[in-house]
């Protein structure tokens, strides 16, 4: 990832991420180092002092809640999308299939060639190199 991206890039990047974290936090519980982690799969170069505050700041806007454990004597709080989280991850990705439909370049087929060239009769001579298919030698 650019150590210095432009600031429009910057603030994309840092939705993708909140939708990245939407996303897990729907399908399972969360810790911060390990989205750090998952981000930085994607190509996301995140610090946890970034981090931690967009998650904070997730569940203080009702998108996710928080519940602190303590797991081989460690203390984690783990994250998981509320159903306001939820809804708003539906509403995103309806947008986000809008806008890759009309971003996105769409695969165009090969051109059609027509149908095969038929097979050249039992006896006659194999067809010379670089010739047109069907030209007699």
């Amino acid at each position: 990832m650019d150590p210095h991206p432009p600031p429009l890039l910057r603030d994309i990047e840092l939705a993708f991420m909140r939708i990245h974290i939407l996303h897990h936090a729907t399908e399972h519980p969360v810790y911060g180092l390990w989205m750090r982690d998952e981000l930085a799969e994607h190509g996301y170069d995140i610090a946890v002092g970034t981090l931690y505050p967009m998650l904070h700041q997730l569940e203080e806007q009702g998108y996710l809640t928080s519940e602190e454990l303590l797991e081989a004597g460690r203390r984690r709080r783990s994250y998981e999308a509320t159903d306001a989280g939820k809804d708003l991850l539906a509403r995103i990705r309806t947008r986000l299939r809008e806008l890759t439909a009309e971003t996105l370049p769409t695969p165009t087929p090969p051109p059609d060639r027509g149908p095969p060239e038929p097979p050249p009769p039992p006896g006659s001579p194999p067809p010379t190199p670089g010739s047109p298919p069907g030209a007699q030698p």
